[in-house]
């Protein structure tokens, strides 16, 4: 006979884990597939003479807001003077 009624959400909540699972598995894989893209970016970058902590430093710049850069920026350039690191 067919499953017992009782059986139904149990089956259904095993069914929804089940694809849970597989995307998360699918994605980490994405994940791992363009973080190599992104090494060999760097990689030829880097064999074109490029500084590649140097780029790295610039895409996290891009990323953050422009005022909180700004104001981060400031207090670094404080704390240098006040240090007489800054001429």
């Amino acid at each position: 006979m067919s499953e017992d009624v009782s059986d139904a959400p149990a089956g259904f909540a095993k069914e929804q884990l089940k694809s849970f699972i597989e995307r998360v598995e699918r994605l980490e894989e994405e994940k791992k597939a363009i973080s190599d893209d992104i090494k060999d970016v760097f990689a030829e970058a880097k064999a074109n003479g490029f500084d590649v902590k140097a780029l790295r430093t610039i895409l996290k710049i891009r990323k953050e807001d422009a005022d909180k850069r700004r104001e981060h920026d400031a207090i670094v350039e404080l704390y240098l003077q006040a240090l007489g690191i800054l001429v």
